[in-house]
């Protein structure tokens, strides 16, 4: 992956960083990233362990003596007004990872989403302007809505469909409004969807191979036809890390692999991995306002910082099931039935 040395280069390696959300499926690769990659850097971590943070993601960081000292757990929310001003004056910069994150439940129940990312995004921005403090907010690309033909850029209006877009997309306003009015540094990323090692089971990847490992039928919504852009995590963070490095660029970029795919085709694809038989899927009544094709045209930061995916779609995708099929032991706790539902936005959110 080429950078650009034409821009200007923050020495990452003396960075203090607070990543919240931390121990989700994004927010654990970027911190083992960050940590292996970068010798002098020092993470705190801020999370509230709800659904989708997972103690287990970190646990071999924690366990390693050579980044004793460089890595701090805290358990608590980004809503709490006190806690994340204080994190956040003690460090040079923050991710902003922490999210509700699932479609299905937002439809269940939206008030968590509406907290965590929106309220939560809010507090983070303020923090970051009371201290003077860089601010990367991840996002998705849910915010835009579907699109038939073409792509979306970072100037195309937002349109979310769901309860879960609806809170990211007010978020990604208040980055902008924090920007243009107290030109705080804040950089949006916009994504696709990413996959890879560690993601919560409900999830349509971890959920179809485990539910295949257990013989279980594989639930697909409608006739599977809505398409996505698959990002193995490992390249997205390699982004993050990137428009790290960067000085005072503020602003939002795409970033997105070109794996277009439908739904089906990614399941067939991991039953041919997996040597398992299509007879396993089931067509299952779709939920409701579900986005028919998601794209991003990820060429902002492709040519102004010089980012791209290293990692093969099938390649990366055989490594991932590969990974879930020898760590049954991270998945088995989280794989209930409630999390592994073939309609989950029936469910109520009540636990």
């Amino acid at each position: 992956m080429g950078l650009d040395t034409t821009a200007p280069q923050v020495n990452i390696s003396t960075m203090k960083l607070l990543v919240t959300g931390g121990l989700g499926f994004i927010g654990s690769n970027f911190i083992k990233h960050m940590l292996t990659m970068h010798n002098d850097i020092q993470i705190i971590n801020l999370d509230n362990l709800s659904i989708g943070s997972n103690p287990a993601n970190l646990r071999d960081i924690e366990k390693d003596v050579r980044i004793n000292g460089k890595y701090l757990f805290i358990k608590g929310s980004v809503t709490n007004k006190k806690l994340v001003e204080d994190l956040v004056s003690k460090t040079d910069a923050v991710i902003n990872f922490a999210a509700e994150t699932h479609v299905d439940r937002s439809i269940a129940d939206p008030w968590p989403f509406i907290l965590s990312n929106t309220i939560g995004a809010i507090t983070i921005f303020d923090a970051a302007k009371k201290y003077g403090k860089r601010i990367v907010h991840i996002s998705t690309d849910e915010v835009y809505g579907d699109i038939a033909e073409g792509s979306f850029t970072e100037e195309d209006r937002l349109k979310p469909s769901s309860p879960y877009s609806a809170s990211k997309a007010a978020a990604d306003l208040f980055a902008q409004a924090y920007h243009r009015t107290y030109n705080l540094d804040v950089i949006t990323m916009r994504c696709t969807n990413n996959y890879g090692p560690y993601q919560f089971p409900e999830k349509l990847i971890p959920k179809t191979i485990i539910r295949a490992l257990q013989g279980l039928p594989i639930p697909v919504y409608g006739e599977g036809a809505n398409i996505r852009d698959w990002i193995y995590v490992q390249d997205f963070c390699e982004a993050i890390d990137l428009i790290l490095r960067k000085e005072n660029i503020g602003g939002t970029y795409n970033v997105s692999a070109g794996n277009e795919l439908k739904n089906i085709d990614v399941v067939r694809m991991i039953l041919r991995i997996m040597g398992r038989p299509e007879n396993l899927i089931t067509f299952v009544e779709d939920r409701p306002g579900h986005d028919i094709r998601y794209s991003l045209n990820s060429s902002k930061i492709r040519e102004e910082l010089g980012w791209r995916p290293r990692h093969n779609f099938k390649e990366a995708l055989r490594a991932t099931v590969t990974w879930y099929v020898e760590n049954k032991q991270w998945w088995k706790p989280l794989a209930t039935e409630r999390v592994l539902h073939p309609t989950p936005w029936r469910l109520s959110d009540k636990r």
